[in-house]
């Protein structure tokens, strides 16, 4: 599309945007944000044409029923899935959890046998300290030291942890 073109184009969608909103908007039945997306849409498809369209406003209307009824029978035919979050932030989400574990695991094998043994079966396992002493043959007292401990350690060793609680704690 050459500048003259592209001025007519943006003249065009200057002067029939409200008309193109209103129509757009009556028939998604009244949803303001389809509504933005079918005029976009068509205007977008509008836009690869310009050169060729003897009737541009007629040409962006019949775009924009078929493209509504495109909408409705891929909506029909794939209902629509409620999530508890976004997908975006849900996939953003499970990246981070997986840099986490990463960086887990990696501060995990740097602690003595002990430590990440008090560690899993505390945290992970979430056993009472008693359940945890009996199983390693220690005192209550030394699985609570040891548990503090080895937390340290874990905070000194990889800090981004700490980090990474407080954002999935949010």
């Amino acid at each position: 599309m050459d500048a003259a073109d592209e001025h007519l184009f943006r003249e065009f969608v200057a002067a029939r945007s409200p008309a193109l909103m209103r129509l757009g908007y009556l028939l998604t039945g009244g949803d303001q944000h389809a509504a933005e997306d079918l005029v976009q849409t068509a205007l977008a498809k509008l836009a690869g044409r310009w050169r060729r369209v003897a009737a541009p406003e007629a040409y962006v209307r019949q775009i924009m029923y078929r493209q509504q009824v495109s909408w409705w029978r891929a909506s029909v035919r794939r209902p629509e899935v409620v999530q508890a979050s976004p997908p975006e932030r849900a996939a953003r989400d499970a990246h981070h959890q997986s840099e986490l574990r990463l960086v887990l695991r990696s501060a995990l094998s740097r602690l003595t046998a002990r430590q990440r043994a008090v560690l899993v079966l505390r945290y992970f396992e979430d056993l009472p300290e008693q359940d945890v002493a009996k199983m390693l043959g220690c005192t209550v007292g030394t699985v609570r030291s040891t548990a503090h401990r080895s937390l340290a350690r874990l905070r000194e060793i990889a800090p981004e942890l700490a980090q990474g609680m407080e954002e999935v704690a949010r």
